[in-house]
């Protein structure tokens, strides 16, 4: 094979491999992180001390209760009397341990059932969490409280839609094609990088393009992580729930963006090192090449003397 031709194929290995980087990465965390249901929980548990997710806990908590009570013709009137402590008593609720351990179990059985969803063909249900022990949970706030007919309020299963049926088979296909892709697809972009740096002509050269190509890939994957979180943000009806969207994207792609700085460091380490090693080489060539010229005493000294002049 030519070298031409060797340089060629090389270029094309390395560039796909680079291509194929961020998407890589992107397939592995969907696949391995956010599919994993105790990474999960984990991922998600200290949201239950923020701010927003807490806001949007006593919101949707609160609001459920109040239809409840609406929809309960025997303890309708308690809703004047209800209204002005129902926030203040899930938001007491959401400071506590008990909601806390509510908040993990809550997720992980969410978790469980998207997953299910996701990989049962035949479900066609939207998939729902029940709120009833987080709502049994302020009904017991509120009578110890004392206040008035706290016991009367009904605790009924509060469902809330966290995956529409109508999404269903879109996402099922997704999730199929990211949990192949977590595994071939970023052994896919080793075996390329490999080969394409064997094939080289000139080898270091392939490795410092290797490597500036994998920073240049952590780097798209950063910017493609940041612009999902502000479509995301943006594409939001209900604006009181951009900052408990926002800390659950941050924290569900935590790991996405350790992964692709990483890379931009491991890559530009990469290339300097590269870049450093074949300088050096350069340097000991030169010397290697220089001719070796003798000292003009070490000269004079070799040359024969001359005879004694004769009387």
């Amino acid at each position: 094979m030519s070298s031409r031709l060797r340089s060629a194929l090389s270029a094309a290995l390395i560039a796909l491999a680079c291509l194929l980087v961020p998407f890589g990465a992107l397939a592995g965390w969907a696949a391995y992180g956010l599919a994993d249901t105790g990474r999960y929980v984990a991922t998600m548990a200290p949201l239950s001390a923020d701010p927003g997710v807490r806001d949007a806990v006593v919101d949707t908590v609160g609001a459920g209760l109040l239809h409840e009570v609406d929809d309960r013709t025997d303890v309708r009137p308690l809703r004047g009397t209800v209204r002005p402590f129902v926030r203040d008593a899930v938001r007491s609720f959401t400071r506590t341990e008990a909601f806390r351990t509510a908040w993990d179990e809550g997720n992980r059985a969410v978790h469980g059932a998207v997953l299910r969803a996701l990989r049962d063909d035949g479900h066609r249900r939207e998939v729902t969490v029940d709120l009833a022990p987080v709502t049994a949970q302020v009904k017991a706030q509120l009578t110890h409280d004392h206040m008035p007919l706290a016991g009367r309020i009904p605790v009924g299963h509060i469902e809330v839609a966290v995956l529409p049926a109508q999404d269903l088979a879109r996402l099922r296909k997704g999730y199929h094609v990211l949990d192949v892709a977590g595994l071939w697809l970023p052994l896919a972009t080793a075996v390329l990088a490999v080969a394409g740096i064997a094939v080289a002509t000139c080898r270091r050269r392939a490795v410092t393009a290797t490597a500036l190509g994998t920073a240049l890939g952590g780097a798209l994957l950063a910017l493609a992580v940041a612009v999902g979180r502000r479509l995301t943000l943006a594409d939001l009806p209900d604006e009181t729930r951009r900052p408990a969207v926002g800390a659950v994207y941050d924290a569900l792609t935590a790991t996405l963006r350790t992964v692709s700085w990483l890379l931009v460091a491991l890559g530009l380490t990469v290339a300097l090192l590269a870049r450093l090693t074949d300088r050096y080489g350069h340097l000991v060539r030169r010397r290697r090449s220089r001719p070796v010229t003798a000292a003009p005493s070490a000269a004079l000294s070799r040359q024969p003397s001359a005879p004694p002049p004769r009387l």
